[in-house]
């Protein structure tokens, strides 16, 4: 199975990590792209490992980086989606446990934190768990539900969900389904509208995801 790799800040504190931020990036980019998000974070939780793997496979389509799955752009745009994250969650998850086994972080002192591909991953993988995560922020994402969702078997972590209006890429409707159904399912959801952004994360998103991790961090 394909082992995942990328950029690491180790915790602020300088003592061994205590939780840990996983930051997965969007279709075409990397893990240096969504590590830039840890000055952000880092004072919230100073003894969070943040950790940015790359994809695990190059990127087939527009762009230079990675990929979580390939994307059918020409054709069934959700089917690619949907068959896509079946495929590459057995590596995320294996990355997850492979992690959680060497620095005896646990599950619900782990953030899932995703963009675009990255936060359909995050929803799908964070989802399918038996243990809570401490949350999941999904930015630009959609929700593409593990069979089984909702059910006992799974744990339910909070979830962030933020989402721009004038996103071309991503449909915003996407973020708003996935509140719906995520909030008809029991969960904690926090759902966050950027007016006027694009397929990005805006300042304010970024601001009430921030919010949102302090809140998590604090139970």
């Amino acid at each position: 199975m394909t082992k995942l790799s990328g950029p690491m800040l180790l915790p602020a504190s300088g003592t061994p990590p205590k939780q840990a931020v996983v930051l997965l990036h969007g279709y075409g980019s990397d893990g240096n792209d969504l590590i830039g998000l840890v000055p952000y974070w880092r004072d919230t939780l100073p003894d969070a490992l943040f950790v940015a793997p790359n994809g695990p496979a190059p990127c087939d389509g527009f762009g230079e980086g990675y990929q979580w799955f390939e994307v059918d752009f020409a054709g069934d745009r959700l089917a690619s989606r949907q068959t896509g994250v079946l495929q590459a969650r057995p590596i995320l998850e294996q990355f997850l446990h492979d992690m959680w086994s060497q620095t005896g972080i646990l599950p619900q002192d782990t953030l899932l934190v995703g963009f675009s591909q990255g936060a359909m991953m995050a929803l799908h993988v964070g989802l399918a768990l038996p243990q809570s995560l401490m949350g999941i922020v999904a930015f630009a994402g959609a929700l593409l539900p593990p069979e089984g969702f909702g059910t006992a078997g799974f744990g339910k972590p909070p979830i962030c969900l933020v989402h721009g209006d004038a996103d071309t890429v991503v449909d915003p409707e996407r973020s708003a389904d996935a509140a719906q159904a995520l909030e008809a399912a029991g969960y904690d959801v926090s759902y966050h509208v950027s007016p006027g952004a694009g397929h990005t994360i805006a300042t304010d998103g970024l601001e009430f995801a921030s919010a949102f991790i302090a809140r998590v961090a604090a139970k």
